[in-house]
C-alpha cells in the first residue's frame, strides 16, 4: 500500500504566502500611485493698483500652473502671468488691454520640465507693457510676496 502525502498543509501555507505577497504589492502600488512627481501647491495673489486689481489663486500641477483670477481695470490695464523654474522662464501669457471693465481672467501656463514650475510672476501694466504698475511673485510652497523677486 502506498501512503499518500498530506498536501493540505503545504497548499495552505503556499496560499497564505501568496496572499501576503499580493497584499504587500498592492499597498506598495497605492503608495507609489499616490506620490506625484512634483507635489501640487497653491497660492492666493492680490495685485492692486488704485481702483484696478487682479486677485485669485495660482494652482501648481506636475507640468502646468493654473491661474484663476478676477480682473478689474480702472482706466486701461493689462495683466500678465509668467511661470518659472528657478529663474528660467517656462511660459508667459497676458490678457488683452481692458479699459474700465471687469471679469474673470484665467490662464494655464505650461511648465513642461522635470519638477515643473516653482514660482510665477503676476503683474499689471498700463496699455504700455513696459509700464509695470504692481507685481507679485508667488511660490509653489503657498505664498506670494510683493514685487518681482
Amino acid at each position: 500500500m502506498v501512503k499518500l502525502k498530506d498536501t493540505t498543509k503545504v497548499k495552505s501555507r503556499t496560499r497564505k504566502v501568496g496572499m501576503a505577497v499580493t497584499a504587500a504589492a498592492s499597498v506598495a502600488g497605492m503608495v507609489f500611485a499616490a506620490t506625484p512627481a512634483a507635489a501640487a501647491g497653491s497660492a492666493d495673489f492680490s495685485v492692486v493698483y488704485t481702483a484696478s486689481y487682479y486677485q485669485g489663486t495660482a494652482t501648481w500641477s506636475n507640468r502646468s500652473v493654473s491661474v484663476d483670477g478676477s480682473f478689474k481695470a480702472s482706466n486701461c490695464r493689462r495683466v500678465y502671468v509668467r511661470a518659472f523654474a528657478g529663474s528660467t522662464t517656462l511660459d508667459f501669457q497676458s490678457s488683452s488691454t481692458w479699459c474700465n471693465r471687469s471679469g474673470p481672467a484665467n490662464f494655464t501656463l505650461d511648465a513642461n520640465v522635470v519638477g515643473g514650475s516653482d514660482n510665477i510672476w503676476v503683474y499689471m501694466t498700463t496699455e504700455n507693457p513696459n509700464t509695470v504698475l504692481k507685481a507679485q511673485t508667488c511660490y509653489r510652497a503657498g505664498y506670494c510676496v510683493d514685487g518681482r523677486v
